[in-house]
């Protein structure tokens, strides 16, 4: 199952309004539910083998896929986990609650509120939203660790699109 396929099945859930989708496809298993609050929560049993691989550093905007999902270059924050492990991953994804421009940090040159790897808690801000010349600010709703950033900064971004994967603690 490559990602092109990953992505059209989390479409379809999401054009259908499903609460909850399992597939288990050559040895992958993906399950998606929603959470209490809406938000879409991606499980994915942890690596049998390393094969999986993760995608090129250069893949900003990927879907929740196997392994855990980084792809800007992260990959040393992971660790393959054994292969006889039953473990799973859970991944909360943040979405973008209104249509604006993304901004990582409170203001050009300064640091990111947050980077791959990095530990949130709940309520601690992760991106700035500017819409209509206003700057609101996104914040956490999960303590965890941030897997993956799907938009760019200074990117335009649409109400619902994904902006950050948290891997749950």
């Amino acid at each position: 199952m490559d990602l092109d396929q990953i992505k059209q099945i989390l479409d379809l859930v999401r054009e259908h309004e499903l609460s909850e989708f399992e597939i288990e496809h050559e040895g992958l298993r993906l399950k998606v539910r929603k959470d209490a609050n809406g938000a879409h929560l991606v499980t994915v049993p942890a690596p049998a083998m390393p094969a999986i691989a993760m995608p090129a550093a250069g893949g900003a905007a990927v879907a929740p896929a196997p392994a855990p999902v980084a792809t800007s270059g992260a990959s040393a924050a992971q660790t393959p986990l054994d292969a006889g492990t039953d473990s799973e991953i859970e991944l909360a994804v943040v979405k973008s609650p209104i249509v604006g421009t993304f901004y990582r940090s409170a203001e050009p040159g300064t640091a990111a509120f947050v980077d791959i790897g990095s530990m949130v808690k709940k309520g601690q801000v992760l991106c700035i939203i500017e819409a209509m010349k206003l700057m609101n600010e996104i914040d956490s709703e999960y303590d965890g660790e941030i897997v993956n950033i799907y938009v760019e900064n200074g990117q335009s971004v649409q109400y619902g699109e994904r902006l950050f994967a948290i891997r749950m603690r």
